[in-house]
């Protein structure tokens, strides 16, 4: 019964999305959607002109449970080996969990970002000097990583959460962002 609710809901806003004229609805599509993190590959990003990844770190690069695993590390190596800049910009305010991932990954990172708003999105970019349309954001979450991201016009790159444990202010989403997930392996 709730996921009905959940599809008519989503429903509703796209035809609202129509009427109204609204951006809604194109704003919560990612120009990509990969599995994880990892899939992302040097050709891939040399394909879409994207010069530096701005990385999101809950359930993106490590789970519930602070795992970072060495998969990410080396995949993050082997990017920046090939000239793509990669930043951290999370919406936690837990310095000591986004500081160790990024020592880790010997990246830069931006905490307590308020996404999607646009102000963390614009602070990093201004501080990366990289166009926003060569700049991409990846994440695991739709509400925050992709809108805010597409907010700011940078390429947004969807993917699933590391793992299947969510803080409680991400797990309600998960249903919505389910069905949406649903129309964009659709639109593939």
């Amino acid at each position: 019964m709730k996921y009905e609710v959940l599809a008519h809901t989503v429903h509703f806003l796209h035809h609202i999305n129509k009427a109204k004229g609204f951006d809604f609805i194109m704003n919560i599509y990612p120009n990509a959607y990969l599995k994880r993190v990892t899939n992302i590959t040097p050709e891939f990003l040399n394909n879409n002109n994207i010069k530096a990844l701005i990385l999101d770190v809950d359930n993106t690069l490590i789970d519930y449970y602070k795992n970072l695993s060495m998969e990410i590390v080396n995949w993050a190596k082997n990017i920046q080996n090939q000239g793509t800049v990669l930043f951290i910009l999370s919406n936690t305010n837990k310095k000591a969990k986004v500081e160790t991932v990024a020592n880790k990954l010997g990246i830069p990172y931006e905490m307590f970002a308020h996404k999607p708003f646009k102000k963390g999105f614009i602070k990093v970019q201004k501080e990366i000097e990289i166009n926003a349309e060569n700049i991409g954001v990846v994440g695991d979450q739709i509400f925050t990583d992709v809108i805010g991201g597409n907010r700011c016009n940078m390429f947004t790159i969807l993917v699933d959460p590391v793992g299947k444990k969510d803080y409680w202010y991400t797990a309600w989403k998960r249903p919505i962002e389910n069905i949406i997930k649903k129309r964009i392996k659709y639109r593939s």
